[in-house]
């Protein structure tokens, strides 16, 4: 075989690397797991106001975004939508959340809520901090 170009992938190609992966995981580790827990909060006129996108994967929950539209921060909705995810964890016998965040972002919030920081890494970017956090169920 002989490697022609690197190029960006689309989102096709993109699934289909996760998915070998995937697949090579599931080799290693019996029952694993990956599912896509996607939740949304909207307005009265359907607008999405608030998200939270995440995966479960084997033993525990990994949230990858969080976001509220600045308008409706403050209000709860990324309170509700940690809640949610966490009681699906829950029910789907996850061990742990994993999270990432700024300094800039969050990382109080989420002490608030029970986070842990795991690390911490600095100048990521600029001058701010970059922070894993974990919580335990």
């Amino acid at each position: 075989m002989t490697l022609s170009k690197i190029t960006q992938s689309t989102n096709e190609e993109s699934q289909y690397v996760r998915n070998r992966l995937i697949e090579f995981n599931a080799e290693h580790v019996p029952n694993g797991r990956y599912e896509e827990l996607n939740l949304c909060v909207k307005d009265d006129r359907g607008e999405i106001v608030a998200g939270l996108n995440s995966a479960i994967c084997w033993n525990w929950l990994e949230i990858d975004i969080l976001w509220v539209h600045p308008g409706c921060r403050g209000q709860g909705y990324g309170r509700r939508l940690l809640d949610e995810a966490e009681q699906i964890a829950r029910e789907k016998d996850c061990s742990f959340i994993q999270l990432n965040t700024f300094s800039f972002q969050a990382p109080e919030f989420y002490k608030k809520l029970g986070y842990t920081i795991l690390a911490r890494i600095d100048n990521a970017p600029n001058h701010y901090q970059h922070y894993y956090m974990i919580k335990e169920l």
